[in-house]
């Protein structure tokens, strides 16, 4: 059998041993494991790629330790709004949705925007229709809700901080997946909540394809995490790929470039995953710790959470 791998995240940011309890840290491992088994299941049995990084983004959304579906961190004006996106590396095909409400499972309507319409990106009341026209499952506020984002909004609105969890705590919760299957192909994709107190509709870089997601069978599937503004801005997915096919980088070389020295001059917190079509896997963060997970056909799965 030809190799496959798997990598996800559960987002970067200021995560601390210290202020980590034993309790907390299992339910992530034990979340991260959950996913990593999800996607595993598929690439094991001869699956697409694209399907192990739905099954595993799917698991994350569902699990409300994570900013992404059900545990989604609140806007301004305490509602839940989700971006998403999936991109296939054999055809570069891809499917987005942006600032979309009470949609369960984003990533599987990004899958479905791509599938189903002959669009990449769509957003908001748009989306929410073209979710229900295709059938999508909805849930109502209460589904979302979680009591600990809830106190981050009531916090941000104190002191007006947009993104933090706590005064001192940056945590950028996004969830993402990338895959390769043993005939070949690449998958990528990305889900989140976006940020603690964002207003008029901001979206950052999950759903926009060559920003946070991206995925090409010529040279790697990457999903990122981290401050989209400078994601977007730095073009951080795409940029890793053109490094490799340009100038002929490597994986790791092309991530450490774009991660450790683009990002960090403009001043970008946060990191990525990505998975090559040789099935070389790197998971590298510039912040204190990244909810992270990997297995191939090969090696054991491994999570982590600190550096």
């Amino acid at each position: 059998m030809s190799k496959f791998a798997l990598a996800i995240h559960g987002g970067a940011g200021t995560i601390l041993k210290s202020t980590m309890t034993p309790e907390k840290e299992a339910a992530y491992t034990l979340a991260l494991s959950d996913a990593l088994k999800a996607g595993e299941a598929v690439l094991k049995s001869g699956g697409a790629a694209l399907d192990a990084v739905e099954k595993a983004i799917v698991s994350l959304e569902n699990n409300p330790l994570f900013n992404a579906g059900r545990g989604a961190v609140f806007t301004n004006d305490g509602k839940n709004e989700l971006d998403a996106a999936i991109m296939n590396g054999r055809d570069l095909t891809a499917g987005a949705v942006a600032g979309v409400r009470n949609v369960v499972n984003p990533i599987s309507l990004a899958r479905a925007v791509m599938e189903q319409s002959e669009h990449v990106l769509l957003a908001g009341a748009g989306a929410e229709a073209f979710a229900k026209s295709i059938g999508a499952e909805f849930a109502d506020d209460a589904y979302f809700f979680t009591q600990q984002r809830f106190d981050q909004l009531q916090q941000a609105l104190q002191t007006g901080a947009v993104m933090m969890d706590h005064t001192d705590e940056k945590k950028f919760g996004t969830v993402g997946a990338v895959a390769l299957d043993v005939h070949g192909n690449l998958a990528a994709g990305t889900s989140t909540g976006g940020m603690t107190n964002k207003k008029f509709n901001r979206v950052g870089d999950s759903p926009i394809i060559g920003a946070g997601t991206y995925a090409n069978n010529n040279t790697c599937a990457i999903s990122c995490t981290g401050h989209g503004e400078f994601f977007i801005r730095a073009v951080v997915a795409y940029d890793i790929s053109c490094l490799m096919e340009y100038k002929g980088l490597s994986l790791r070389e092309a991530c450490n470039v774009v991660v450790m020295d683009k990002l960090v001059k403009l001043g970008g917190e946060g990191g990525l995953i990505a998975v090559d079509k040789n099935g070389n896997i790197e998971l590298p963060f510039n912040s204190e710790g990244m909810y992270r997970g990997k297995i191939t056909s090969d090696t054991d799965l491994f999570t982590a959470i600190y550096k």
